[in-house]
């Protein structure tokens, strides 16, 4: 039979009418003449709570605990949507991670796929059983105890459960009805995409678009699985939702696919710094130990090269506000260890990252040139750009935020189809 997977978030099953809600999606599939995975997550606000419990027992808490306190929400979803399908007089049953079983590294909080055995599903279905329910976000360590695989990990549980299968799609149903052009709530002239690229979709998880996880899309272009993301709510047919696929299926792009955004960013520079061969990995190779996630990088000429007897540079790098003070420790401990020599640290806490994607934009020149137009005509300063084959990035004021993503939008047209 054929088979799809389905992927349903912590709002779309929310409560027992929203689990009722999605089986009736997953029946529906049953009788197009699917075989059907279906992945959950815990139902909305199940997660943070379990979070909170474990931190309020054990401030120091031992990750595997952690990860066999909050994979449980998943456990509870699992067996109430085998239950409401069983009631719809669909065969179904639950699985938790560890009975598939879902092999992982023993990374606890944070853990990576390694295998999906098929055996014991394959022979459930054999059997007659249309509907597998798997809990998401879960897996089994080497040594027997439950992983957990991070937030969102439930969405790359579905795309590792379809290439393992060799599912003909994978659906993620969540509180929205596709992929946006940008954030609706900004902007107004938000346009449902019908389709949009791997390499477009990993981009803008990438850069602060939450629709899909990061890994989940890395994971969908490596094994050329099909995501399909649309909404629990909404009446849903063939045509639904925005379609995740390889470009060869995008008959024509746009120029520019969307504008993505950050919020929360910060803008460090080092003044002052000996420009010599192996400074950059002296100052980067601590923040990376740190697990400081460090994104635009320029260096510059000191304000002070010509007062020095040797040569200095200013390095300048941006990283999420949440990091800065592991950062701002990581660099003082490489100071007093002697790895490297600054005047100043100069942080800017007030940041935000402004992106356009698109891979229309390898075969069209003057989409930079016309993106800092649009940005200047609003009076939006850029403190730093960075580059890559299909996306630029700006780090601005946060207050211009808003004003930059909506300038963008229009100066790219994104409003209009085709």
């Amino acid at each position: 039979m054929p088979l799809l997977v389905m992927k349903f978030g912590g709002t779309s099953v929310a409560d027992l009418d929203r689990i009722r809600n999605a089986a009736a999606k997953v029946k529906a599939e049953v009788e197009r003449g699917y075989d059907v995975i279906v992945i959950v997550s815990a139902m909305s606000g199940k997660t943070n709570e379990l979070v909170g419990w474990v931190n309020e027992t054990s401030p120091l808490y031992d990750a595997r605990e952690y990860d066999a306190v909050v994979s449980s929400g998943e456990n509870v979803t699992a067996g109430l949507m085998a239950l409401t399908l069983q009631e719809m007089d669909i065969p179904a049953r639950s699985w938790q991670g560890w009975q598939v079983p879902i092999q992982t590294t023993s990374q606890h909080g944070a853990a990576r796929f390694v295998d999906i055995p098929r055996t014991n599903l394959d022979a459930k279905f054999a059997e007659g059983f249309k509907v597998a329910v798997i809990a998401g976000f879960q897996g089994v360590s080497p040594e027997g105890r439950i992983t957990t695989l991070g937030r969102g990990g439930s969405d790359t549980t579905a795309v590792a459960f379809a290439a393992a299968f060799g599912a003909e799609r994978c659906d993620i149903y969540t509180d929205v009805d596709g992929i946006y052009t940008t954030d609706p709530r900004i902007t107004s002239k938000a346009r449902k995409l019908d389709k949009i690229s791997f390499e477009e979709m990993l981009e803008l998880a990438s850069l602060g678009a939450k629709v899909l996880q990061t890994r989940s899309v890395e994971l969908a272009m490596r094994y050329k699985v099909r995501l399909r993301v649309l909404s629990s709510f909404d009446e849903t047919d063939e045509t639904s939702g925005t379609l995740v696929c390889d470009e060869d299926e995008i008959m024509e792009s746009k120029v520019v696919s969307g504008v993505a955004y950050s919020r929360e960013e910060a803008k460090l520079t080092l003044v002052t710094v000996e420009d010599k061969p192996g400074i950059a990995a002296a100052i980067f190779g601590p923040l990376a130990d740190a697990g400081v996630n460090v994104d635009m990088i320029v260096q510059n000429i000191s304000e002070k090269a010509q007062d020095s007897d040797k040569p200095v540079t200013d390095m300048t790098f941006s990283c999420p506000v949440d990091q800065v003070a592991r950062a701002r420790k990581a660099l003082e401990a490489a100071r007093d260890a002697g790895q490297i020599r600054y005047e100043a640290l100069e942080i800017d806490e007030d940041a935000a990252k402004v992106s356009v994607v698109g891979i229309g934009m390898r075969s069209h020149a003057g989409v930079a040139a016309r993106m800092f137009r649009a940005l200047a005509a609003d009076g939006v300063n850029i403190k730093v750009i960075a580059t890559s084959e299909i996306k630029i990035s700006v780090l601005i004021d946060r207050k211009y935020m808003e004003l930059a993503v909506q300038a963008l939008h229009d100066a790219f047209e994104l409003d209009k189809a085709g």
